[in-house]
């Protein structure tokens, strides 16, 4: 699996207020404890099971705090690894080594904990015609990472955020007046702003899909809270029409399911909001 390169200037920028968070005006116990210019090597340990994310990341922080740092791999992102594998060997200046563990440890642990879910969910849906899409719902400032661990697990990313994609929501239509208008409003927006976007619009039941057929000039479709007989019904109604999406209330026992219905992709916000975190640990390695 080719992994996604990460922006290296929302990176940069993310490595920097996140030491600044920690550390401020400096890591006094470091600073009193160790010499300046000591040396040292630490292991990144793994203490669980799933799927590694963020090493990118981290050979990053440990390159911002000393240029002259070197970090030995053994296991990339994306693999799964187990209790007691290392995923890798980092030598560094002492007090930067230490400044930098918690940025690497906190960030690591949540983009591997959403890698593993991601991987458990495109699993579910392994020899399907469908794509497992992530949502909005994520950490805010750092979804440019979580949606990169999404990738990492084998899933794939929906819209950044509202200004790349067009969603018409129940509240967009109820707010507009009626599905047919808020579609008209859209592609009028659009028209006149001189934009390019694909235009998703949730419908509620059968008559509401009934309308947006009717009416078109729409990217994608999605059914939201379907029942499964309904959401197979409205599937084969569109006939490929337009792409077809599920959502809302998706989970590692249904997702299977939906996905035989036939629709195109199944967007699950859990894959950022409800992932967990994968236990690791760095350990300095004594002469």
């Amino acid at each position: 699996m080719e992994i996604p390169v990460l922006d290296k200037h929302l990176l940069d920028d993310f490595i920097v207020k996140g030491l600044y968070e920690d550390i401020h005006e400096g890591d006094h116990t470091s600073l009193a404890c160790i010499p300046a210019d000591d040396r040292g090597t630490a292991k990144l340990l793994v203490k669980g099971e799933g799927v590694i994310a963020g090493i990118e990341v981290a050979k990053a922080i440990f390159k911002h705090v000393d240029p002259a740092s070197t970090i030995d791999v053994r296991i990339h992102d994306g693999a799964d690894v187990k209790y007691g594998d290392i995923a890798f060997f980092v030598e560094c200046n002492s007090q930067a080594l230490l400044k930098a563990e918690r940025l690497v440890l906190n960030t690591m642990q949540r983009l591997s904990g959403i890698a593993t879910l991601s991987s458990r969910f495109a699993f579910e849906v392994e020899g399907l015609p469908v794509k497992i899409l992530d949502t909005r719902k994520t950490t805010p400032l750092l979804r440019f990472l979580e949606k990169w661990a999404v990738k990492v697990g084998g899933c794939d990313n929906y819209r950044v955020g509202l200004y790349d994609w067009i969603m018409i929501k129940d509240n967009h239509t109820d707010a507009c007046g009626s599905i047919s208008l808020a579609i008209d409003k859209v592609n009028e927006y659009l028209r006149s702003h001189k934009l390019d976007l694909g235009i998703t619009v949730e419908v509620r039941n059968l008559v509401e899909l009934q309308e947006v057929l009717d009416k078109g000039g729409i990217t994608r479709i999605m059914f939201d809270n379907f029942e499964l007989p309904i959401l197979a019904e409205a599937v084969a109604h569109v006939n490929k029409r337009f792409e077809t999406e599920a959502s809302g209330g998706v989970t590692l026992h249904t997702v299977r399911k939906i996905a035989l219905t036939g629709v195109d992709y199944i967007s699950v916000g859990a894959l950022t909001h409800s992932a967990g975190t994968l236990d690791l640990s760095l350990k300095v390695i004594k002469d």
